[in-house]
Formats: C-alpha cells, sequence, structure tokens
C-alpha cells in the first residue's frame, strides 16, 4: 500500500488576476478548473496543470488577497519543484541541474532538468522542518518513503517511481505563517478509494488526528499535520476533472459542488472579479 507519488501542491496568492495571468501567461501551464474554496466560497480556487489536469501534475491556488505578511518558516512547505528538459542552471542539486525562481507573490519554483521530462509535471516539494530526526523517522516509516540521499542539511525521499519530498533541515527557522506567498499544503497520490481508507486507518493507528473523508468533487481526499507539522493531504486519482466539464472544454467555467449550485448568484458576487 505504497503512495504513487505527488497528487497536487496547493498555495495561497494575493490578487487573483496576477496568479491567472501568470501561470496561464509566462508558465504556460493550463488552467483545469475554477472553482471555490469549499471551505470559504468567497475566495476563488484555481487548478493548473499539464492539459489533462493530470495527478501529479497540479498546482492549486486560493488568491487570499493581501491580508497580511507571510512568513516562510517551520511547518510548511517551502518550494515546489517542476520536472523540465532544459534549464539555465542556478545550482545543482543531487547531480541534477536547478533554476530556481520566484513568482510574482515570492513562491519558489525550482525547475529540474532531468531525461524525459513531462510538461509541468511535479519533481518534488522541500519542507522545512527544524528536527530533521524525527522528520525521516516519520517519512520513512509512516509514510513508507524510501530515503534515497543526503546533501548539505537536504534530505531526500522517493514518493513513487519518480517523485521526491526534500527535508530542509533548519534548526533557526520560526514557524511559518499563513498568507499570499506561501504554500498551504501537499497532497499525495493513494490512488484508489480503498487504499485512501486504508491508509485513515494506518494513520489513525499511528496516532494522528486526521480528518474524515472530504468530498473535493475531483477526488476525495482526507488531511493531517505530518512531517514538522506541514498540513499533508492525501487523495484520490478519480473521478477527476472531466466529471462536471468535457476534456476540451476545461477551466471554462466557473464550477460550483451541489450544495452551492443553489447559491450561484450569490457566490459569483462574492468572488474578486476577474478576466479569464
Amino acid at each position: 500500500m505504497n503512495l504513487l507519488g505527488l497528487h497536487h501542491v496547493t498555495a495561497l496568492a494575493g490578487d487573483a488576476q496576477q496568479n491567472l495571468d501568470y501561470y496561464t501567461g509566462p508558465r504556460g501551464m493550463c488552467l483545469v478548473k475554477r472553482t471555490v474554496n469549499y471551505d470559504d466560497p468567497a475566495a476563488h480556487h484555481f487548478y493548473y496543470s499539464d492539459p489533462a489536469g493530470s495527478p501529479g501534475s497540479v498546482l492549486t491556488f486560493f488568491p487570499w488577497g493581501h491580508v497580511r505578511k507571510a512568513r516562510k518558516g517551520t511547518g510548511q512547505a517551502v518550494a515546489v519543484a517542476f520536472e523540465t528538459a532544459q534549464v539555465v542552471a542556478t545550482s545543482q542539486r543531487f547531480g541534477q541541474p536547478v533554476q530556481t525562481i520566484l513568482d510574482p507573490d515570492g513562491i519558489e519554483l525550482d525547475f529540474v532538468q532531468v531525461p524525459h521530462a513531462r510538461a509541468h509535471r511535479l519533481h518534488s516539494v522541500s519542507l522545512c522542518v527544524p528536527e530533521l530526526g524525527a522528520a525521516e523517522t516519520f517519512l520513512a516509516e509512516t509514510m513508507s518513503l524510501d530515503a534515497v540521499g543526503k546533501e548539505g542539511n537536504r534530505s531526500r525521499f522517493q514518493i513513487g517511481a519518480d517523485q521526491f519530498v526534500d527535508l530542509l533541515h533548519d534548526p533557526t527557522a520560526e514557524p511559518g505563517k499563513m498568507a499570499a506567498g506561501v504554500l498551504h499544503h501537499v497532497a499525495f497520490r493513494a490512488g484508489t478509494e480503498d487504499n485512501l481508507l486504508a491508509w485513515r486507518e494506518r494513520l489513525v493507528a499511528a496516532g494522528l488526528r486526521v480528518t474524515p473523508v472530504k468530498d473535493r468533487t475531483y477526488f476525495h481526499s482526507i488531511y493531517f499535520r505530518g512531517t514538522g507539522n506541514v498540513l499533508f493531504e492525501l487523495a484520490t486519482d478519480a473521478p477527476g476533472f472531466t466529471i462536471d466539464e468535457s476534456a476540451e472544454a476545461l477551466g471554462q467555467r466557473l464550477c460550483l459542488p451541489p450544495w452551492l449550485e443553489a447559491h450561484r448568484t450569490e457566490v459569483e458576487g462574492r468572488l474578486s472579479p476577474v478576466r479569464f
């Protein structure tokens, strides 16, 4: 019952229009779903990925506005990396060329040169942890990930065939503060519904506080605090983004879950105006 890889990463943005223009413009990603934050329907939820919305290629955003200043630190993922065929390298990591840039809100995006790169596919996430031993034990024993290398203050674990979770050891870092410009949570692929339920039982047995299964329309998922208090999610692959839009029309309309559809006019009126 191993996890299959990364499913998606969710981040907090400031201005919704700026976020949309950047990720569908210079970054060239596809907007495969626009909906709302199910826990706060006054906020957009944008899903960017490859054209198919493949699990493992998805980066999502809640544009919160600039309501307070963010602080990157422990208890957070602090960078998300994508595969790429060629980069103008700014560094080397585990023998691979890496280019690092910041998006308009200051989120660190790493582009890792790998053979047979697939466009927009996630390569890895980096988690900031104050205590390395406990974090390594959690990933190895509770999450069943394989340790595959160490480099400086970075420990790497493999998830699935070719994706990774990196631990960045920083004992002096302060706890992170959620606001625009930080990563909110990291989601892993549980695969099937049965596997998701089995993982929930396993995590509860390990003493973790795990949410009930949540219906996120495009997948079912559970949430819990993992390594260094980072918010983790385990998600199913199905039913996928074509459950309420055709593959040719992904991202072309505001999609709402059934319990909000009856309030569409009110929901649309509370969202910040965005040009698509």
